[in-house]
């Protein structure tokens, strides 16, 4: 057995220590503003980043909490980029929040507990772990829907989301209970090597695999378990969507990877070919239904469903008649895919915010006429966002796409590079809704004329985070090693 290496987990173990620490903090600050609580979760977020980075700096893999966490390279480059990306998200928040009365101490424990659990989960190496930390970012995130108490489409997305939130998690855990019946053992590589060895139950073990694909599905928000999407994403306050459409999803690629790659690699014939559905239905599910939207943040739900697919056809051709050859290539790159669509959808919701304003919530499509008129730079900002998510170079976004297209060509097979000219032709579709978005800012009236405000801080990010999505488009290859790096040391040896 093991022993609990706190060294390990020590970045976990500061973000708990911290959270209660701003908690009991809170209760003392009168400033409306909360800048004592706000600067201190700050804190606590780039300590913790910092923190990963340098344990994946070191490159090592540790087992920790008795051999149920395993902190390796993918779980500190996803830790680190997940606590970037809520530093972040706390940024644009921040003026959305206060005039809406959700700038509470609550807003930013239950972010931090949020984050916790997505560390949890990217390091879990154990089933156990897998759910605890899944459910901990989940109630955080239902609890964050519901913060504007008072308004009526934040607690319907709230209960929509909790309803099938708990929905998902039970699809999930039945799936991992059928996993544990069939090998015997809740720890991922265990159950690797019974699988391997021919012992388990076939009948019981595809079972329990289709019920744990379907619980991932709902998770990552890919069609047919799509439905809350769409729902929550337009009726959640802004702040919460930005919380709910960032970190997790790094949360959500791990899992898959630790629960599919990791723990059922050897039945990869029968959950690449549910994935590789999951992946078709939600290119054209989400990318057809998007061009029907008038409301912004609901058009930003398709495509996020639509985004989703392209990542999970990454996943999906890692074993290619059960050779691995081109496994590693597969998974960077759909690892790289993850990362490129949070840092772009940061600076879409974060626009989303900063335009919006007391009582107006700039969330229409037809809100942002005009606006290269009243702001070209947020304007030429928000362009970048869009060319990146339609996959138009030379944006981070393309690249992205790039990398997914190369791991499925490479593989050789007609039904892969089938499937890359589909996903192809359904961006090309897809590009429709994101350059309408261009075309309202540039080239319709605008309904008002005045300038737009927002903090100084907000700005400089907002500039940054379009910056980094040109930056590396024109250099992707320092990402791309990264990401590259962190699957090769973790699933490569």
């Amino acid at each position: 057995m093991n022993d609990m290496n706190w060294v390990a987990i020590s970045p976990e173990i500061v973000l708990l220590a911290m959270t209660c620490v701003v908690a009991l903090v809170d209760l003392f600050v009168t400033d409306p503003r909360r800048t004592p609580t706000y600067w201190l979760t700050q804190l606590t977020l780039a300590v913790f980043s910092a923190m990963h980075f340098s344990h994946f700096a070191g490159g090592q893999s540790q087992l920790a909490a008795q051999g149920m966490l395993l902190t390796d390279p993918m779980s500190h480059l996803l830790a680190a980029f997940a606590g970037i990306a809520l530093i972040i998200t706390l940024v644009y928040s921040r003026p959305y929040a206060q005039p809406r009365e959700m700038l509470k101490g609550e807003l930013f424990t239950l972010s931090l507990f949020s984050l916790l659990g997505v560390a949890v989960m990217v390091a879990s190496n154990n089933f156990l772990m897998v759910y605890l930390g899944l459910e901990l970012m989940s109630l955080s995130l239902y609890a964050l829907v519901a913060l504007r108490r008072d308004h009526t489409l934040a607690t319907e997305a709230a209960m929509k989301y909790f309803v099938l939130g708990a929905l998902a998690s039970g699809f999930l855990l039945y799936g991992l209970s059928m996993m544990y019946g069939a090998t015997g053992t809740l720890t991922i590589p265990q159950v690797f090597a019974v699988i391997a060895g021919g012992a388990p139950n076939k009948g019981v073990l595809v079972l329990g695999v289709v019920f744990v694909v379907a619980g991932l599905a709902f998770k990552l928000g890919a069609a047919p378990f799509h439905m809350w999407v769409p729902d929550v994403y337009q009726g959640a306050p802004t702040a919460a969507t930005l919380l709910i459409g960032g970190a997790p999803k790094l949360a959500a690629f791990a899992i898959t990877i630790r629960l599919l790659v990791q723990g059922m690699l050897p039945v990869a014939a029968d959950w690449q070919q549910m994935l590789l559905v999951l992946a078709v239905a939600s290119l054209v599910v989400g990318n057809l239904a998007a061009i029907a939207q008038t409301n912004l943040k609901r058009m930003l739900a398709y495509s996020t469903i639509a985004q989703m697919g392209f990542m999970l056809l990454g996943l999906a051709s890692g074993v290619i008649n059960n050779s691995t050859a081109t496994a590693l290539n597969a998974y960077s790159s759909s690892m790289f895919y993850a990362v490129t669509y949070v840092m772009t959808t940061l600076g879409t919701f974060g626009l989303i915010m900063l335009l919006a304003r007391q009582g107006f919530e700039s969330e229409q499509i037809s809100d942002l006429a005009g606006l290269a008129k009243r702001s070209p730079w947020y304007a030429l900002v928000m362009a970048l966002f869009m060319f990146s998510l339609a996959g138009i170079p030379p944006t981070v976004g393309f690249h992205g796409k790039l990398a997914v297209l190369q791991a499925m060509i490479v593989s050789g097979q007609p039904l892969y590079i089938g499937l890359a000219v589909a996903a192809v032709l359904l961006s090309l579709i897809g590009a429709f809704y994101y350059l309408r978005v261009v075309k309202v800012m540039f080239f319709d009236e605008p309904a008002e004329r005045g300038p737009l405000h927002a903090p100084a801080d907000a700005r400089l990010v907002m500039s940054l985070n379009g910056a980094a999505v040109l930056v590396f488009g024109l250099l992707p290859g320092g990402l791309a090693d990264l990401c590259t790096r962190a699957i090769v040391q973790t699933l490569g040896r």
